[in-house]
């Protein structure tokens, strides 16, 4: 046996545990529009058919701002930027969606190759796109209108596990459509990572150009827990290149919404993707979740936590402002959702007769979009049941949809108990909301 056969069988031998612990599991895969352009690009989708073939689940999202880019200079216009935000003005909509379109065809067409010889032969594999993200208007930011730039809403899991469980490839490319029939232009990692936190997947995997992340002495970071990548992006972030800033975040942005894992691997190194999933040091940058929650009865030692998550939405006029001695006299009122000992929602409970008003619920905006405000007022629910409330309503001037959708139903300040009816604000003019609990 030659040693380059040997080494085969020994790296393969040794994958086997890999290739059994990834069976079954779901990837979301954020390959930039850059990478779409790169000579590696066609061993990603043959390392894509590998996956597949072995069972993996698989999402993968497209980036296109360098197509986006080049169809705005082809057509002698290009955009402003804000935040590192496109504005998408209706007259460059047709450009970015042509764009988008034509990247997303180029994907397809290299998931669909099955030519002798070649790695792709006898994949079949089945490819899935469709109106899977239900976005909305990113609105105006710093008094700039982004028109039609907009950000991930909600995603369609229902449909998005069906194609999964038939064995397809979910293809999504960074664009949106909103429940009034418009689209949206979307940055691909934030499709990325509400796909991957509302699938609950088994990992994010973040393509960028180099190995990995290195820090300032230009060293590759192999393994980053959340907390250091937490502290590692504050101070060593706006150094990184702008992929790779962007590629750590959507990893971190993961892991705080329950993904236990993400990396960073490279589209430009052949076989990296494989490497990191298969074999114990692989190619590059791991950032990992090990963490605990718990949802408990809130106590004097969490004042200032809640303070700290209610101050932002208070100076904002979202909330009714508490002082600290209120909140001393109130905290039993409290329930809060503690995440490695910080705390990252909480919720009020004030009753009034068999009915009581939910106040306070407040979710860290790095935990939103995650279920756990729904689970949080799931757990006020079952609380106010066992103190016999048949009836709970909230006052809110910013989330009426949000309720609306967890079956509350409009009411009037007439509806209010007598008690709380005194107590109204008529100058924040606050939509109230019901909902039986019998």
């Amino acid at each position: 046996m030659s040693s380059n056969t040997h080494d085969y069988v020994k790296w393969f031998r040794h994958s086997s545990p890999y290739i059994n612990a990834h069976r079954g599991k779901t990837f979301v895969l954020m390959l930039p529009g850059e990478g779409l352009e790169h000579p590696n690009f066609s061993n990603i989708i043959y390392d894509i058919a590998l996956l597949s073939s072995l069972g993996v689940r698989l999402v993968l999202v497209h980036g296109a701002r360098a197509q986006i880019d080049a169809r705005l200079t082809e057509a002698n216009t290009q955009s402003e930027f804000h935040r590192n935000l496109r504005i998408t003005d209706t007259a460059s909509l047709r450009w970015v969606t042509e764009a988008i379109g034509a990247a997303r065809t180029q994907v397809e067409a290299a998931l669909s190759t099955g030519l002798p010889n070649s790695p792709m032969h006898g994949a079949r594999m089945q490819v899935t796109s469709g109106n899977f993200v239900v976005a909305m208007p990113h609105g105006v930011i710093d008094g700039v209108d982004l028109q039609h730039t907009g950000k991930v809403r909600r995603v369609n899991t229902r449909f998005l596990n069906t194609a999964l469980d038939s064995g397809a490839v979910v293809l999504l490319s960074p664009l949106g459509y909103s429940t009034t029939g418009e689209a949206f232009n979307l940055a691909f990692s934030d499709v990325a990572t509400h796909v991957a936190s509302a699938l609950k997947a088994d990992k994010l995997l973040a393509f960028i150009e180099a190995d990995g992340i290195k820090d300032q002495d230009q060293q590759l970071v192999r393994q980053l827990p959340l907390r250091a990548c937490q502290t590692f992006l504050q101070e060593q972030g706006a150094t990184l290149p702008e992929d790779a800033q962007q590629a750590l975040s959507a990893c971190y942005q993961c892991c705080l919404q329950g993904v236990p894992r993400a990396q960073v691997v490279s589209y430009s190194t052949d076989g990296a993707m494989l490497s990191e999933l298969f074999t114990r040091d692989g190619l590059g940058t791991m950032v990992h979740s090990d963490s605990y929650e718990q949802l408990r009865t809130a106590t004097i030692d969490d004042v200032g936590g809640i303070l700290e998550l209610l101050a932002p939405l208070e100076n904002e006029g979202v909330l009714v402002r508490r002082s600290r001695e209120l909140l001393e006299t109130e905290i039993h009122r409290f329930n809060v959702l503690e995440k490695d000992g910080a705390i990252i929602a909480c919720a009020a409970l004030y009753p009034f007769g068999d009915a009581a008003e939910l106040a306070c619920m407040v979710t860290h905006p790095d935990y939103r979009k995650s279920g756990r405000a729904s689970a949080l007022l799931e757990q006020m629910e079952k609380l106010a049941r066992q103190k016999n409330i048949k009836q709970l309503f909230v006052l809110t001037t910013q989330t009426a949809h949000w309720f609306l959708e967890q079956g509350f139903a409009p009411c009037k300040v007439g509806d209010l108990p007598m008690e709380r009816q005194s107590l109204y604000n008529y100058q924040r003019n606050s939509k109230i909301f019901t909902k039986s609990l019998s």
